[in-house]
Parts: structure tokens; C-alpha cells; sequence
């Protein structure tokens, strides 16, 4: 009985391991896409809707509506690179990713909108 438990455990113990080297991806910070190319491209849109933010941006006074409505502005303006991200990024056109990029964007332009210099 007790050659049987040990090869039971080492069986358990083979296929926990072989499980979790499938998906070691999930473990450790910093997976990306499986395909360099493709995180390489979105890594370049990024940098290029960021560039566009942070180009447009222009100060405010400290007046929270005026930050908001510039930086709405700023968005707006940076919507091509803004496109280009989502349609990069999101091959399934899930309106869910879509809306986050977006977000983000958004987000994003109001911080431009705050550090520009005045």
C-alpha cells in the first residue's frame, strides 16, 4: 500500500508541475503578448499617443473645470494616435478595451494638462 501512495503523490506532484510550467506566464510580473512584434508596436503607439498629449497639453489656471475642459481638448486632439493604439491593440474590437484605452487617454491628458509648464 505505501509504494502505492508514494507513486500516487509523485504522479500528483508531476502533473502539478507540468500544469503550472504551462501557464508560468501567470506567475511572474511583466507577460506580455506572445508575439515580440505586436508588444513592440503597441509599446511604439503608446509612446506616440503619449508624445501627442504631452505636445498638446497647455496650462491652466487652477480652476478644475478649465483642467478638465482643456484636457478633454487635448484627448480630442491626440485621437488619431488614440485609434491607432485600439485598433493595434484590441484585435477583437471588444467595446470594453476600447472604452479603457480611452479612459486612459483621457486620464492621462489631464496629467499633461496639470505638469505643463506655465
Amino acid at each position: 500500500m505505501k509504494p502505492l501512495r508514494s507513486l500516487t503523490r509523485a504522479a500528483v506532484a508531476v502533473l502539478a508541475l507540468s500544469l503550472g510550467a504551462c501557464s508560468r506566464d501567470i506567475f511572474f510580473e511583466g507577460n506580455e503578448y506572445s508575439v515580440p512584434m505586436t508588444v513592440a508596436r503597441i509599446k511604439r503607439l503608446y509612446e506616440a499617443r503619449d508624445a501627442c498629449l504631452a505636445k498638446n497639453a497647455v496650462p491652466s489656471d487652477t480652476s478644475s473645470s478649465d483642467v478638465a475642459s482643456i484636457a478633454q481638448a487635448v484627448a480630442l486632439s491626440c485621437t488619431p494616435e488614440t485609434d491607432q493604439l485600439i485598433v493595434a491593440s484590441n484585435p477583437d474590437r471588444d467595446p470594453k478595451v476600447a472604452l479603457a484605452i480611452r479612459n486612459d487617454t483621457d486620464r492621462r491628458a489631464m496629467v499633461y494638462v496639470m505638469r505643463a509648464p506655465r
